[in-house]
């Protein structure tokens, strides 16, 4: 690619061919990379996102969420090609794992590439996983896999719930509060505008409405930008989340966090986001 593409156009071509995707584990799927090279860091940009997730501004390195931000046009521009098996419209976000090599500085330049690593099923429906890497040089110094849900029925695969003899899991017990934080209803169009995200269910009310959320609601990467701000992260690190319910804007939740491990609770302890930073490299049994 020459450049990075336009977002709006692809969610609305995502959205159009939507209806025609029939979603399945053993769907073909493009093998496309898409490659980036001498990608430089839009300053004025960067310092709205670190703004609008509560990072420092000013410092010469980039926080560890922003090459997520950096690569998702081209991630939507596979996702929404016709070849792409899973409708984009109600696909959702579940996962993502990140691993920081080394500082990013933001006035390098780097080479970009994303491709659909594969399609998996899923107790809910099918789910795809998208890599992300980012190279100074020759070296590689941050990669992430993100997991997509698109949900549809699974043949032969009862609810969980209907299993003869199913036990739900207990749900983890919440970490200790370390902060709590009032959400404006803003919060999605300050994300939005500042990383180029501009999905209807996250921007207002009534366009949430249409895609069946009550209010709008917060993007998960800003959820897991603002953890990660609150928490700090090593110069080179691994770090795991999951996204478990979504956020209504505005509203209140309760930053949680001990050792690695970090979360988002809401009302009633609703677990919102779970989540682990640690160094890398890995340590063989950390938890």
């Amino acid at each position: 690619m020459s450049g990075s593409p336009a977002l709006a156009p692809l969610l609305a071509r995502g959205a159009l061919l939507s209806p025609l995707k029939r979603p399945r584990a053993d769907a073909g799927f493009p093998r496309t990379r898409l490659v980036l090279p001498a990608l430089r860091v839009d300053l004025a940009r960067l310092a709205a996102y670190e703004r609008a997730c509560g990072f420092a501004t000013g410092a010469d390195a980039l926080p560890v969420t922003y090459p997520h931000v950096l690569g998702f046009p081209a991630v939507m521009r596979l996702m929404s090609a016709r070849r792409f098996p899973l409708p984009l419209l109600g696909l959702v976000h579940t996962s993502i794992d990140i691993t920081r090599h080394t500082v990013l500085t933001a006035t390098a330049a780097y080479e970009l590439s994303v491709h659909v690593e594969g399609l998996a099923p899923h107790r809910r429906g099918t789910e795809a996983s998208v890599v992300t890497r980012l190279r100074e040089g020759t070296d590689l110094v941050w990669e992430s896999r993100s997991t997509y849900l698109a949900r549809h029925r699974t043949p032969g695969t009862p609810p969980a719930a209907g299993r003869p003899g199913h036990t739900p899991a207990a749900p983890p017990a919440p970490l200790p509060t370390r902060a709590e934080w009032r959400l404006a209803g803003d919060v999605g169009r300050r994300y939005g505008a500042a990383s180029g995200d501009r999905n209807p269910i996250h921007l207002h009310p009534l366009t949430a409405r249409l895609f069946g959320f009550p209010r709008a609601i917060a993007h998960g990467m800003w959820t897991v930008a603002r953890c990660l701000a609150e928490h700090g992260t090593p110069d080179a690190a691994v770090v795991r989340a999951e996204f478990r319910a979504p956020v209504l804007l505005p509203g209140t939740v309760r930053y949680g966090a001990e050792g690695g491990r970090f979360e988002l609770r809401g009302a009633g302890d609703r677990l919102h986001l779970s989540g682990e930073v640690r160094p890398y490299p890995a340590r063989t049994g950390a938890t």
